[in-house]
């Protein structure tokens, strides 16, 4: 496991943007793909998007395609989530998690074994 902390969250108008990182620390990030998932009150925790080992490949659920853009830079151990035309939809506490299984792509919370400890995003009406 590697520990991960988030940043960046915070109260915004709804077409507003934000960015989020995630740092990684005692273990490099080129050896996970990471990921970023969300949870609102009363819900589960859903896949956001993912990125692959060399940040390759991206993955997103539908609601955030064209919206959303996840990059990493592993020189820094830090994976981003840009945010973009922020909807009230998108409240919740995200959080970056590392995977070192190729399955990553399927969004699955359990192919996922470090978690963040997770960062508010609130979008207002």
């Amino acid at each position: 496991q590697v520990p991960l902390v988030e940043s960046g969250g915070g109260l915004v108008q709804t077409g507003g943007s934000l960015r989020l990182s995630c740092v990684a620390s005692g273990s490099s990030i080129s050896n996970y793909a990471m990921g970023w998932f969300r949870q609102a009150p009363g819900k589960e925790r859903e896949f956001v998007g993912a990125i692959s080992w060399g940040g390759g490949r991206e993955y997103y659920r539908d609601s955030v395609k064209g919206r959303f853009t996840i990059s990493r830079d592993n020189a820094k151990n830090t994976v981003f989530l840009r945010m973009n035309s922020l909807k009230p939809d998108d409240t919740a506490v995200y959080y970056c998690a590392a995977s070192s299984t190729s399955d990553f792509k399927l969004g699955r919370v359990d192919d996922f074994n470090s978690w963040g400890q997770g960062t508010q995003v609130t979008v207002s009406s």
